[in-house]
């Protein structure tokens, strides 16, 4: 393993990311605190609990969420874009670095990056409500797990996108209206009987579910089966990417 080239992938992307400190780290705590106002004021004075948990409270796991599968995907798909786009993937790729270290390097900047952002904005939501982390543990696992998936899922399409509007179709218009859907701000118990059976099809659901039970020991779907649908994305994405190196598709040409 060349840890002399993945560091200096690493080290690179991670400076880009405190180039742009704003855009990067203050926009979405500046968000969350708007979704506070919105959702923890306006609508948590109409529903003052949800399953004897704090709405304010409640709705943390799904805001890190919201923030985390953002970040993650965009900050993996912007990394391996760039080459393409200025033409260094060459260089890249004929330097003696193989698969393996170029996908450890760029995915594991971005997951850094979106644990730190979902990091930050549990610090942030601590100023608005009293939050109590039962496994902790479990929630650090499952932010480990989901940012790398969705760091994954971003290089993916960072390969696969044309122009700079293809990188953000997926995350805007698939990734946030899965994750609204699928119960970060709500409970999806609180829908009638059908929905209920249909939100269970969102894979985000499954996501949300375990890593509230990290907070507050609930969940809308057993965790067992919360970490499994992380597990088989995470494999998911890994077979795609091998089989991407493989064939050159989207690289070489």
């Amino acid at each position: 393993m060349n840890w002399t080239a993945i560091g200096a992938i690493y080290k690179f992307e991670m400076a880009r990311t405190f180039r742009s400190i704003w855009q990067s780290v203050v926009s979405p705590v500046v968000s969350t605190s708007l979704y506070f106002v919105v959702f923890g004021a306006a609508i948590g004075s109409r529903i003052e609990t949800v399953e004897g948990v704090d709405y304010g409270a409640f709705i943390v796991p799904g805001l890190m969420m919201l923030q985390m599968l953002m970040q993650s995907v965009t900050n993996a798909a912007l990394g391996i874009y760039f080459p393409k786009f200025i033409g260094t993937i060459y260089e890249l790729l004929s330097a003696p670095v193989s698969t393996k270290e170029i996908v450890i390097g760029y995915v594991g900047a971005a997951a850094t990056k979106s644990m730190m952002i979902g990091l930050i904005i549990l610090a942030t939501a601590a100023l608005f409500v009293d939050l109590q982390i039962q496994h902790p543990v479990a929630m650090l696992a499952f932010m480990v797990l989901t940012c790398f998936s969705f760091s994954l899922m971003g290089f993916i399409i960072g390969i696969w996108a044309g122009n700079f509007e293809q990188l953000n179709l997926i995350p805007m218009l698939v990734i946030t209206p899965l994750v609204f859907l699928g119960g970060a701000f709500y409970s999806i118990s609180m829908l009638p009987e059908t929905w209920q059976t249909i939100a269970l099809f969102n894979p985000v659901v499954y996501l949300v579910s375990g890593f509230r039970w990290s907070f507050f020991g609930l969940s809308d779907v057993p965790v067992g089966l919360s970490l499994a649908a992380i597990a088989v994305f995470l494999v998911i994405c890994l077979v795609a990417i091998n089989a991407i190196f493989r064939s050159g598709w989207k690289i070489r040409t």
